[in-house]
């Protein structure tokens, strides 16, 4: 267990920041596909590029597939970001960012010679905005502050049982 003591006032106001943006950054792209009943990932599926196209194609060719992804992306992006800005569970919301960034850099890899419909903000070779924040994602699960700084901290004593899954 890390104690306060062991983060200097400054490192530990970088974690929080860092948690509370990716948490945010997570919250509210849910939340807009939440709000928009148009909103769909099918497009973004077919338009997959890389080894495992033909799984992501192969989700956007069921409607009632896609009907699931959909919630889930969008009730995970939603979860995941208020756990983040809490800090509650975030262990748990951290493992599942760094799922989901996962599966948008398959379904879109910043490869040489990929052309996509969107285009990226940038010129990527290999490392895109997903793997940045993904690789944020494996410092705060390293360095965790909710303990500190969160709800983690009195969920622990709540429910000892889940601190002692290592699920915060």
């Amino acid at each position: 267990m890390i104690q306060k003591d062991s983060y200097t006032s400054a490192q530990l106001a970088a974690m929080v920041v860092l948690r509370l943006f990716i948490g945010w950054h997570f919250a509210y792209e849910g939340l807009v596909k939440i709000l928009n009943p148009k909103w769909t990932s099918l497009p973004y599926l077919l338009d997959s590029k890389g080894f495992m196209s033909d799984f992501f194609a192969g989700l956007a060719s069921d409607p009632a597939m896609m009907n699931m992804v959909n919630a889930l992306n969008e009730w995970a992006l939603l979860l995941i970001g208020l756990g983040l800005i809490t800090g509650a569970f975030s262990k748990l919301s951290s493992i599942g960012a760094m799922i989901l960034l996962a599966f948008y850099y398959l379904s879109h890899p910043s490869f040489i010679g990929a052309q996509y419909m969107m285009p990226f903000e940038g010129s990527y070779l290999w490392i895109d905005k997903n793997l940045v924040e993904m690789a944020a994602l494996a410092v705060l699960l390293v360095f965790p502050t909710s303990h500190i700084i969160g709800l983690d901290r009195y969920l622990k004593k709540a429910i000892p049982l889940l601190s002692k899954l290592k699920l915060m």
